[in-house]
């Protein structure tokens, strides 16, 4: 295990780091905050302690830096006897325990034990979640193996990505994944419909407004990239936004900043921003309806989500999926389809793609037997 000591008083980094040494943990301090965050942007540590007090930069501030990066590591604050309603404070910021000066050997190993637990427990529920979002993704097919595959790179980065597909099939679902997957994935996930929204009203709903910036302005409002802060957000139906939004969501990508509507002030924010699209922009954009520009800043990383028609052989197993999940929201018994049933599904052209086989299952659930066969999807396809 390794920890890090971050305090400006040189006998008690040496004395700590003496002790855990000898308790058999790899120590590395740091004499001021700036130094202790770079070590902790270039290697893992599980444990931080940090002093509250510090010249330049305080323990706070650092806390606050480390929060902000989505640290997996367990920050211990310690504290002088006039600090601890700051300590208090620092728990509630994020932080996982402090200890007082005089620092106690006792305490000190009984707070890191409690600590890796901690951070265990964090790594395991990520690893769970990751599992869970990749199942989810339902089929064995060439072309999912490769969204898969896509995912599991990108997930990790901070590239922007523009998932490209049919309605239907998917894109909500890769989107989610990669925030899932990603070191964002314990901060907020943000969708917006951009298809769904008025013109008029887009950018107070993405960048937010003032009260009084317009009639129906009643109170001040945050916008979605605001709320997706330090998290992921997802513009679905991109194709369909107004000339003017797209502007405004082009600086956000630039500079990091927007401006509320009604307002003048600059707030800086920090979202990873995920795009999707049923249309083709290329042609959008010589029609004149899309920013080239902001084509080119969505599109570092292009994921094409395949119709269903083009995974045929995962149908059987969406089939599968859904009759599991429609007969438990609906408290119905479990029906099967047989094999030729299955058989002419695989054959009928999908243009409604995953979502039309979910509904069309459903119909059957309902209106078949205990068996579907062949015949109900006939009678009912």
């Amino acid at each position: 295990m390794r920890i890090l000591i971050i305090d400006d008083e040189r006998a008690i980094r040496n004395s700590l780091g003496e002790i855990l040494t000898d308790e058999g943990y790899a120590v590395d301090t740091a004499e001021n905050g700036t130094v202790g965050l770079e070590m902790a942007a270039k290697d893992h540590y599980e444990v931080i302690f940090c002093d509250i007090k510090m010249p330049g930069m305080d323990g706070t501030e650092v806390l606050d830096t480390l929060q902000a990066e989505g640290t997996d590591a367990a920050v211990v604050m310690i504290s002088g006897h006039g600090d601890i309603s700051t300590a208090v404070d620092c728990i509630k910021k994020g932080a996982f325990d402090f200890i007082q000066k005089p620092l106690d050997l006792n305490r000190i190993l009984i707070t890191i034990k409690n600590a890796t637990d901690k951070t265990a427990l964090v790594k395991e529920t990520r690893i769970l979640k990751k599992k869970a979002y990749g199942q989810q993704m339902i089929g064995e097919s060439e072309a999912m193996g490769r969204i898969r595959e896509m995912i599991s790179k990108v997930a990790a980065t901070e590239a922007r990505v523009l998932i490209m597909g049919a309605n239907g099939t998917g894109k909500e679902l890769v989107a989610r994944s990669l925030h899932e997957m990603s070191d964002r994935s314990s901060m907020p996930y943000i969708e917006v419909n951009c298809a769904a929204i008025p013109s008029e009203l887009i950018e107070s709903e993405l960048f937010g407004h003032e009260k009084g910036s317009f009639t129906s302005a009643v109170k001040q409002h945050k916008g979605k990239f605001e709320q997706a802060d330090g998290g992921t957000l997802f513009l679905d139906e991109i194709g369909d936004m107004s000339l003017a939004a797209q502007a405004k969501v082009l600086r956000v990508l630039q500079e990091h900043k927007l401006s509320r509507v009604g307002s003048d002030k600059d707030i800086e924010v920090n979202v990873r921003v995920i795009a999707a699209t049923n249309k083709d922009l290329v042609k959008e954009i010589a029609d004149g309806n899309f920013r080239e520009d902001l084509y080119h800043r969505l599109s570092v990383i292009v994921i094409k989500v395949p119709s269903l028609d083009e995974r045929k052989s995962d149908i059987p197993l969406l089939v599968d999926y859904f009759v599991d999940q429609i007969c438990q929201e609906s408290a119905m018994p479990r029906k099967g389809f047989s094999a030729d049933a299955i058989e002419l599904l695989k054959a009928k052209t999908w243009t409604g793609n995953v979502r039309e086989l979910r509904n069309v299952v459903e119909r059957l659930l309902i209106l078949g037997g205990n068996i579907i066969t062949a015949q109900d999807v006939r009678n009912y396809v």
